[in-house]
């Protein structure tokens, strides 16, 4: 009698309880449920993805060290760690409004400065957002630093790291990107194409950088007198493939990332990344060891990274076999790229412009030629006025802007200071302080030292009123 009692009270207890129609679960409380954790999803992938592309911040600083010398070490980490730095604030008060502000003309936005659209108790969606596109701004910022390598006044690039993520990198943001959130680009009204940014982002960043190195000039002994190029080698090739591998870890974030949205989406995304940058390290190393009979680990190095930013614009609309296609092209082209613009003397000691600008644009058109869903004359005329527009307003603005830095606060490290290197002269310090530091000199780079040699610093300071070739 006592278990039929006990049984019958526990059978009646969930019946009292879901008597209650308001506990009763609803098609309305579930879609609210699934709604939710959806939107958790969201924040939680967005700002994961971020923490993947700032940690891209370290890759390009690995990268940049290790194709250039040891006396530039610690200039090039500051460098780095302040171009975030400074971009992270300046894109917190003007950038991101002018990127993503109100935009009635479809040329900039005009608010959302010192990210006023977040107010206590507001949705928090701003604060992601913000994180998201911060990163990207930092990795635009950074990718100048490697062209003007060795030879750039620090004050001079924190002017230029300022001013790239306060204005020149959000103006062309804005025309293709406004819309993601409160603002409204001509470009992107047009259909223009780049899913994570090979224009938005690298091509902005490869054009500013082929500015600063116009403005600079060569490196002391890249050239001699017949105008032949002279290999300047880099102090730490280990150093730049780790930089390699975490730029490619990173462009798992920076790619998938860009759905902003926890989704299934991101499966192809990943998949397309890594396939590009696989046939762009392959193609890269074969177009090498045609050309120099080896197969060259800078060029390989870099071949990687090219088949990363070709495939950055297209890689949420191609397929996987166009995905390694577009790679294995800007695996070829970087090689010829660097080839180029060493011999019309525009000295880039880690090949950023090519990276960066020359295979951005190629990854542009190439998610019009290869999208999924088919061309048209339009997709591609949409995506060529993209990519001249991208060059004509950050190649130009730049270029104005160094060379005002340079008439009025100087651009460049003079001679004496460049031989000695920037890490003494710039920051009062040096990167390997328990080992005696010696500089590789270029054949007839300097008189009086044997060509090709290596000079310990008390031997190289003393020829530094002599001109190069």
């Amino acid at each position: 009698m006592k278990r039929i009692v006990f049984i019958s009270i526990l059978l009646a207890v969930p019946a009292i309880a879901w008597g209650d129609d308001e506990l009763l679960p609803t098609a309305f409380t579930n879609s609210e449920a699934v709604a939710s954790v959806q939107t958790n999803l969201d924040y939680v992938w967005t700002l994961v993805a971020a923490a993947l592309v700032f940690f891209m911040q370290a890759g390009f600083a690995m990268v940049e060290t290790g194709f250039t010398r040891a006396k530039s070490a610690v200039n090039i980490m500051m460098k780095n760690l302040m171009d975030f730095s400074m971009g992270s604030i300046f894109f917190w008060a003007i950038g991101f409004g002018i990127m993503f502000g109100a935009n009635k003309t479809g040329w900039f936005g005009t608010s959302g400065f010192f990210l006023s659209d977040y107010t206590t108790g507001g949705d928090p969606w701003v604060l992601a957002f913000w994180m998201f596109q911060c990163v990207f701004a930092a990795t635009a910022a950074t990718i100048v630093s490697g062209a003007m390598a060795e030879r750039t006044k620090f004050t001079a690039y924190l002017i230029y790291s300022a001013f790239l993520c306060a204005l020149i990198y959000p103006v062309f943001g804005s025309w293709a990107w406004g819309s993601l959130l409160n603002g409204n680009g001509w470009l992107e009204g047009l259909g223009f194409i780049d899913f994570a940014g090979s224009t938005v982002v690298h091509s902005v960043g490869g054009w500013a950088a082929l500015a600063g190195a116009i403005v600079l000039g060569p490196r002391l002994g890249k050239y001699g007198k017949n105008g032949k190029v002279k290999a300047i080698p880099g102090h730490n090739i280990p150093l730049a493939a780790l930089g390699v591998f975490i730029l490619w870890l990173g462009w798992f974030g920076f790619n998938p990332g860009s759905t902003t949205a926890g989704s299934t989406d991101i499966a192809i995304i990943f998949v397309n990344t890594n396939l590009s940058a696989a046939g762009g390290a392959v193609a890269a190393m074969l177009t090498s060891w045609f050309i120099f009979k080896k197969p060259e680990i800078g060029m390989s190095l870099n071949g990687a990274l090219a088949g990363l930013v070709g495939i950055t614009a297209g890689c949420a609309n191609v397929s996987p076999s166009s995905s390694i296609i577009i790679g294995l092209i800007a695996g070829v082209l970087v090689v010829f790229s660097v080839l180029f613009f060493e011999r019309i003397k525009i000295d880039d000691p880690v090949g950023a412009v090519s990276v960066h600008g020359v295979c951005g644009a190629w990854g542009t058109l190439a998610a019009g030629l290869f999208n999924i869903g088919g061309f048209t004359t339009k997709i591609i005329g949409v995506q060529l006025l993209g990519i001249g527009a991208a060059f004509v307003w950050a190649f130009g603005a730049t270029f104005v802007l160094f060379t005002l830095v340079d008439a009025k606060v100087g651009l460049r490290i003079n001679e004496e200071e460049e031989l000695l290197g920037a890490d003494i002269v710039e920051h009062g310090g040096h990167a390997y302080n328990d080992f005696q530091t010696a500089s590789y000199i270029p054949v007839g780079a300097v008189s009086g030292i044997p060509a090709g040699a290596v000079a310990h610093s008390g031997t190289y300071e003393h020829k530094l009123s002599e001109k190069t070739a």
